[in-house]
């Protein structure tokens, strides 16, 4: 009779502890299910960026007959002094021998004989895309290279690449104030340098190639 009577008072399991264990395992289902939607989100995601591919931009081939480079007689006008001819003969030679074939305004081979000086400078100057200017002490004490480095900055005073300063021998401290908006290439090694120098055009050629492409659409 005493353990019937215990039987029948023992306590049923609190309602509290019900909803908590009804809680548990429905927490634990949503979670998992949540778990599985986010794998699943994040596998689809990750294929369809998978499946998105960017054409790479083709760079414009400067050299095509429809070119706006042929607009103009040269790629490059050298300004140097005098002193610096044998440096200026090999950066010419470099850039003539490039795949592009660049064209050269070189003062001692290319100016008309009997012509101004003035005129030359010039003319050099308004047919050309790009200008080096060979920044040496020679480059400072010479005032036809300052003129020319006048006109080119009058030709295009926002630069966009077309000025291009290569300066050697030459403290930071006297580099051409005119210039001091420009960035400058300083030739440490020969052959770096010229091909900065290369590159340097090659970009504005591109850029002006791309120009006249929207223009024209």
């Amino acid at each position: 009779a005493g353990w019937f009577r215990r039987l029948l008072h023992k306590p049923k399991p609190s309602s509290v502890e019900s909803l908590k264990s009804s809680h548990s395992a429905s927490s634990s289902h949503s979670s998992s299910s949540s778990s599985s939607a986010k794998s699943s989100s994040s596998s689809g995601t990750s294929l369809a960026t998978s499946s998105i591919s960017l054409s790479p931009v083709s760079a414009p081939d400067i050299s095509a007959s429809d070119s706006p480079r042929w607009d103009k007689n040269y790629d490059v006008c050298i300004c140097h002094s005098e002193g610096d001819v044998e440096l200026v003969e090999e950066l010419v030679s470099y850039l003539e021998g490039q795949p592009e074939s660049f064209r050269c305004f070189l003062q001692l081979r290319d100016a008309v004989a009997g012509s101004a000086v003035v005129t030359e400078l010039c003319d050099a100057v308004q047919n050309s895309h790009c200008w080096v200017m060979l920044i040496t002490p020679g480059f400072l004490q010479d005032p036809w290279c300052r003129y020319q480095m006048h006109q080119a900055l009058a030709e295009a005073p926002m630069a966009n690449g077309r000025t291009i300063p290569v300066l050697k021998d030459v403290d930071r401290k006297d580099y051409p104030r005119e210039l001091r908006n420009i960035y400058y290439i300083y030739m440490a090694l020969k052959e770096k340098s010229f091909r900065q120098i290369r590159d340097t055009v090659v970009r504005y050629l591109q850029e002006l190639c791309r120009s006249s492409t929207k223009r024209m659409e």
